[in-house]
């Protein structure tokens, strides 16, 4: 049976219940059950091995858990078939990895409009869309430039405007400041949450580091595959 994913109004609160996730005889996730309000934005810490990671890959539908259920809103996505959750995340998640992983080959424009094209939206007007979120971070002169010929902290300003420019409910980075260096770092978190605010995105950020998640507005910490701790704080 076939799930309707609408495509502009996939949005409600992220919810994750009694989520279990084994790697053999490694048990990442334990039981996790949490909720994540349209909006908001989470930093999840712990230490490594603890199953943060895992927790994001299972929200954001690239894992199925082994036991338990993801909702976003009404919609079941633990329960969705691969390409039904391939086709969540391209239109409604959107993704910043602490490399960034922008395609070599293309210029930033092109990077950035890719969620589109993949979608199906027109070159043109994807490419427009594009342009205008690289001017809205910085970018406006960075359009035809190929990742290599960029700054690491202009890179993952790339990375953020791929990750906006299709309008996304909710915005998974991890670690998206792990390759930049301190200042560059909290430039990168202040336009993250900064935009994603802006936008009504729920924001969800893996990070090892306590000034990173001090950015967000809620602070998750994990150990041994279960929720230790969940704390609002200043953002």
């Amino acid at each position: 049976m076939t799930t309707s994913i609408p495509t502009q109004t996939t949005t409600g609160t992220l919810r994750a219940r009694d989520l279990v996730k084994r790697y053999g005889p490694v048990v990442a996730l334990g039981g996790v059950t949490l909720e994540l309000s349209a909006g908001e934005s989470v930093a999840i810490m712990g230490p490594s091995g603890s199953g943060k990671s895992t927790l994001l890959h299972c929200l954001s539908g690239i894992l199925p858990p082994d036991e338990g259920e993801v909702t976003l809103g009404h919609l079941p996505v633990s329960q969705l078939s691969d390409a039904e959750r391939s086709r969540l995340r391209r239109e409604r998640f959107g993704f910043v990895f602490q490399d960034g992983q922008l395609i070599g080959e293309l210029p930033a424009r092109e990077n950035v409009a890719l969620p589109l094209l993949l979608a199906g939206v027109g070159r043109g007007e994807a490419l427009r869309r594009a342009d205008a979120w690289l001017a809205r971070l910085g970018l406006e002169t960075m359009g035809t430039r190929r990742p290599g010929e960029l700054s690491g902290g202009q890179a993952q300003r790339v990375a953020i405007a791929r990750a906006l420019v299709h309008d996304p409910s909710v915005i998974f980075a991890d670690e998206p400041t792990g390759a930049l260096d301190q200042a560059t770092g909290h430039e990168v978190m202040q336009i993250l949450t900064a935009t994603a605010r802006t936008m009504g995105a729920t924001l969800v950020v893996v990070t090892h580091d306590l000034h990173v998640a001090r950015w967000c507005s809620r602070l998750i910490e994990i150990r041994d595959a279960l929720v230790h701790s969940d704390t609002r704080q200043e953002a």
